[in-house]
């Protein structure tokens, strides 16, 4: 992984990008990975830790409505918060992600391993779900994987 994370570092150095991250379901995994080489300080703006739906509204500014009419883990939401991690911290790239990593907390609409992804490259705006499976720290490295990797293709 260290061998992706000097590339991506590399694309948003050279594009004079800065890149946030706001993380509900893999606790700060995306950052850890980010922020796990030297330098990191001249892409790495910030990151956000928000596991509930009140950290979620304080600090991304995610309406309630749309977590209560959609659910935490939804596209939605996803959506919402990756617009709030760039108005926050006027980063030029950032990704949101909410999921359930299990073991517990899966419904049958919505099982164990759906993560709900956001991503903003220069205010294009996507989001992305998808199922993964596995234990809760395999579900965590899968959607950190997946995050890294769409990272690519966008920029």
């Amino acid at each position: 992984m260290t061998e992706r994370i000097h590339t991506l570092a590399k694309l948003l150095v050279d594009g004079d990008l800065k890149i946030s991250v706001a993380e509900s379901c893999t606790g700060g995994a995306l950052a850890c990975a980010l922020t796990s080489i030297s330098g990191a300080s001249s892409y790495f703006d910030r990151g956000y830790i928000v596991y509930s739906d009140e950290a979620k509204i304080d600090m991304l500014k995610v309406d309630s409505q749309a977590i209560s009419s959609e659910g935490a883990v939804s596209e939605a939401v996803a959506f919402a918060m990756v617009k709030g991690a760039v108005s926050q911290s006027g980063s030029d790239v950032a990704v949101a992600i909410t999921g359930i990593a299990g073991p517990t907390g899966g419904t049958k609409a919505k099982p164990i391993g759906t993560v709900c992804f956001g991503f903003c490259v220069k205010g294009g705006l996507s989001t992305s779900m998808q199922s993964f499976q596995g234990t809760r720290e395999e579900i965590v490295y899968q959607s950190v994987d997946f995050a890294l990797n769409r990272l690519f293709s966008l920029l």
